[in-house]
C-alpha cells in the first residue's frame, strides 16, 4: 500500500467549525480576502437548527398543546386527545430539516467550494493543521469555532445502548415509555418537562440542586419547589451505578441524606453540560495557554488567545453557549484576526438567557450573585398581573437589580409565563443605560404581561427613594 499523497493549502486564515460562530467569522473575513478556508468535521448545519434551539422548541410546543388539553377544563372547556409520539417526532424532523436546517444549508451551499475543507482537524505545528490524512493547511491567523458535544460520564457506559443525549433524542421514533433525566440544566429542565407532558414516565436527577442560571436564594427555592410540584425531581445526589437487563436500564442514585433508590427506565437521557471540542485540536502543538481542566484561556473582548494569532468563539469557549454568543463571539474573533496584532475590544452585549419550561427561566445582565455586596436594591414581584391572572399562570416571581444611588437598571432574573418577553425589554434598557425612571416613561396597555414589569420597577423606584432618603438623614 502507497502512502497517501499529501495536500497541502496555503492561506492566511483558516476557521475551524462552520456553525454560528464559524460562519460569522467567515461572513466577516471573506468580504476582505480571498485567503481563507473554513474546516468542517461531521455534517454542515449549526448546533442551534439541527440539535438544539429549534428541534427542542418544536417539541416543546408538542408539549404545550398536550398539557393545555389536559388543563382546559378550568377554563369552561371540556377537551380530549392522545398524544401520537411517531407524528410528534415526525412532524418535529420535518419542519426541523426542511426549514431550519435547509435554511442554513442553503447558505453554506452558496460558498465556494474552494473556501470549505471537510475532515477533522488537528494541530502538528505553530501554523501548522493536519485535516484528515491527507491534506495540511498552514495559516497565519487561525479561528477555533469547533463546538461541543454532549458530556457522558464514566458511570453510564453499561447502559450506552440506551443512553440519549440533546444530539441523538430528536432521531427517536416514537416516545418512550419511561425515561431519566440527568441533569437540572437548560436541556435537562426543559426536554423533560416537555417529555413528562407528551405522556412519558420521566424522573428528574439533579446534582447540585441548583436550577438553571437563577442565583437568588429565593428564585432558587421557587424554581425548584413549582417544577417539583410537576416534575419527579431528585434535586441533590450522584448516579451511583448503572446496569442493563432485559427491563431496561437500571439507575442507582444517592441522595444527599445518603439514602439509596434504584429504578429501570426504558431510556437515560443525560444532560449534565457539553465537553468543548478543544480537546482534540492538538492545542500543545500551539504554544496556547492551557487551564488544568483542558479548557483554553482567551479574551472575551477580543477571543484571542495567549498573544498568539488564534482566536476562538462559539460553544468551544464553555463561556456562554448560546446561539447570539456564538454568533457575535465569531464577527469579534474575525474582526481581531483581521487586524491582528493589533486588539480591537468589543462591546459585549448585557447576558441573555431564557429557558422555555414552564414557567420560564430567565436572567439578565448582572446576576444577584454578581452584584451581592454591592449597594443595590430589588424589585421583587410575584407573577401576578391582570393578564396572567387570566391566563390561569400566577406561579413564579421576578426580581429587577437596580443600582441603589442612581436608579439604572443593572440586572434581573425572572420565573415566569411569557418571561422570554419581559427579559428582551429588561435587556433592551441595560443595553441602553436606562434607569427605571425611564423605562417607566413607557406607556403600558392594559391588561398585558408588561404591567407587571411596570409594577416592579415601580417597587424598585420606591426603595430607591426611601435608600436616598436614608442616606440624606444619615
Amino acid at each position: 500500500m502507497s502512502e497517501p499523497v499529501m495536500k497541502t493549502m496555503n492561506v492566511e486564515y483558516a476557521i475551524i467549525g462552520a456553525g454560528t460562530a464559524g460562519l460569522g467569522a467567515y461572513s466577516k473575513i471573506s468580504r476582505q480576502t480571498d485567503s481563507l478556508v473554513m474546516i468542517q468535521d461531521g455534517p454542515y448545519g449549526t448546533t442551534c437548527a439541527r440539535v438544539g434551539c429549534m428541534p427542542s422548541k418544536l417539541m416543546i410546543t408538542a408539549a404545550d398543546y398536550a398539557h393545555h388539553l389536559d388543563n382546559s377544563e378550568f377554563f369552561g372547556v371540556t377537551a380530549t386527545g392522545r398524544v401520537d409520539g411517531r407524528k410528534v417526532f415526525e412532524r418535529l424532523r420535518r419542519e426541523r430539516d426542511n426549514r431550519f436546517v435547509a435554511n442554513n444549508l442553503r447558505y453554506v451551499d452558496k460558498i465556494p467550494a474552494h473556501y470549505k475543507l471537510e475532515g477533522r482537524a488537528r494541530f502538528i505545528g505553530p501554523g501548522r493543521l493536519r485535516v484528515g490524512e491527507s491534506v495540511e493547511v498552514n495559516a497565519k491567523k487561525f479561528i477555533l469555532a469547533c463546538g461541543s458535544r454532549p458530556a457522558i460520564g464514566e458511570v453510564f457506559e453499561p447502559v450506552m445502548a440506551r443512553v440519549l443525549t440533546s444530539d441523538t433524542i430528536f432521531e427517536l421514533e416514537d416516545l418512550p415509555r419511561s425515561i431519566a433525566v440527568i441533569g437540572t440544566g437548560v436541556i435537562a429542565l426543559e426536554l423533560g418537562q416537555a417529555l413528562h407532558r407528551l405522556g412519558v414516565e420521566t424522573t428528574i436527577f439533579g446534582r447540585s440542586g441548583r436550577i438553571n442560571a437563577l442565583t437568588h436564594p429565593a428564585m432558587q427555592q421557587q424554581a425548584l419547589d413549582l417544577l417539583g410540584a410537576e416534575l419527579d425531581i431528585y434535586p441533590v445526589g450522584r448516579v451511583v451505578s448503572t446496569r442493563e437487563d432485559a427491563e431496561g436500564a437500571w439507575i442507582e442514585y444517592e441522595q444527599s441524606n445518603g439514602q439509596r433508590l434504584t429504578r429501570v427506565f426504558d431510556r437515560v437521557l443525560v444532560a449534565t453540560g457539553r465537553t468543548p471540542n478543544v480537546d482534540r485540536l492538538g492545542m500543545e502543538h500551539t504554544g496556547v495557554e492551557v487551564t488544568d481542566s483542558g479548557a483554553v484561556t482567551f479574551d472575551p473582548q477580543t477571543m484571542r488567545c495567549s498573544d498568539l494569532p488564534i482566536f476562538i468563539a462559539g460553544d468551544v469557549t464553555d463561556h456562554l453557549p448560546l446561539w447570539h454568543e456564538a454568533f457575535d463571539e465569531g464577527r469579534i474573533a474575525a474582526d481581531n484576526a483581521l487586524s491582528y496584532p493589533n486588539p480591537v475590544p468589543a462591546q459585549r452585549r448585557p447576558p441573555l438567557m431564557v429557558a422555555f419550561t414552564d414557567p420560564q427561566i430567565a436572567t439578565i445582565g448582572q446576576s444577584f450573585r454578581q452584584l451581592e455586596g454591592q449597594e443595590i436594591v430589588i424589585g421583587d414581584l410575584p407573577f401576578t398581573s391582570p393578564r396572567h391572572v387570566v391566563w390561569n399562570k400566577v406561579q413564579g416571581r421576578i426580581q429587577v437589580y437596580l443600582d441603589a444611588k442612581t436608579g439604572v437598571i443593572l440586572g434581573a432574573e425572572l420565573l415566569g409565563y411569557k418571561a422570554e418577553h419581559l427579559a428582551h425589554l429588561l435587556a433592551l434598557a441595560i443595553t441602553h443605560g436606562m434607569t427605571a425612571e425611564q423605562v417607566l416613561s413607557m406607556p403600558v396597555y392594559h391588561p398585558s404581561a408588561e404591567e407587571l414589569l411596570r409594577d416592579v420597577l415601580i417597587d424598585a423606584r420606591d426603595k430607591c427613594r426611601r435608600y436616598e432618603a436614608e442616606s440624606m438623614s444619615h
